[in-house]
């Protein structure tokens, strides 16, 4: 089986709101934030927790509170949210836990994006284990998966990666300066995608993607050889990127 691979290892078990420490900002609102939800919704959640960094533990002045509420059904609950609370910008998501559990063995081509909030969770609240069955279930999805699936996917985020270079070129051509600087970070992001998917590597953001896979920094000349060394291994592993009609429908 080949697990994901990230910075940090994964840990959904429950963590007392005693051992955030008490000059955490971030921490100290997650679990404000846990205790009213907790209070006001109490028939209706099932679990609370956090991801991000705050889960791995190394949270800083510029991240985020990415919030996870778990309710027992659709539409119970507070309301998804973005805002600032206190200085503080939070990211309030809201699912059931079938609804989880189902997201966690759906594979798709954000995969090396999302599979981290899978993986390393913090509970605040998870009487019965939730979080942890988000990952059996996440990890289960990946031990079944064939390399096909994630060829497929990769694909996916490489027509995104090439067209997004190609009108980069075009448009640094007519001396659209910012416009073609965009449309390279979308290329390199999705170049970067999939070099995650052909290793199974998942990463903790988008700025992570670039960072690790080395193409942060990536100009036209150089991620135009990236794609095309990708290219070249997308084939080996059984079908070209560019083919005939027919081909299309097979």
């Amino acid at each position: 089986m080949d697990l994901p691979r990230s910075g940090s290892g994964g840990e959904n078990d429950a963590v007392p709101q005693d051992e955030w420490d008490a000059a955490n900002p971030r921490g100290h609102l997650a679990t404000r934030l846990r205790d009213v939800i907790a209070r006001r919704w109490s028939a209706e959640v099932r679990a609370i927790g956090v991801h991000g960094s705050l889960a791995h533990g190394d949270d800083t002045d510029a991240s985020d509170v990415n919030l996870v509420v778990v309710t027992y059904r659709s539409g119970a609950g507070p309301r998804p949210a973005l805002r600032r609370v206190d200085g503080i910008l939070v990211d309030l998501t809201v699912l059931t836990a079938d609804e989880g559990l189902r997201q966690a063995r759906d594979l798709t081509a954000d995969w090396p994006l999302i599979a981290d909030r899978y993986v390393t969770s913090r509970a605040l609240h998870d009487p019965h284990g939730w979080f942890a069955a988000q990952r059996d279930a996440h990890l289960s999805r990946l031990a079944e998966s064939r390399p096909a699936e994630f060829s497929g996917l990769a694909r996916r985020n490489w027509c995104r990666a090439s067209a997004a270079h190609a009108r980069a070129v075009h448009l640094a051509q007519w001396y659209e300066t910012d416009a073609a600087l965009l449309l390279m970070a979308e290329a390199r992001l999705h170049a970067a995608l999939v070099a995650g998917l052909l290793s199974r590597t998942y990463f903790r953001n988008r700025a992570d993607a670039v960072r690790r896979t080395g193409l942060g920094g990536a100009d036209m000349t150089e991620l135009s050889a990236v794609l095309k060394s990708q290219a070249e291994e997308l084939t080996a592993r059984g079908r070209p990127v560019d083919g005939s009609l027919a081909a299309l429908f097979e």
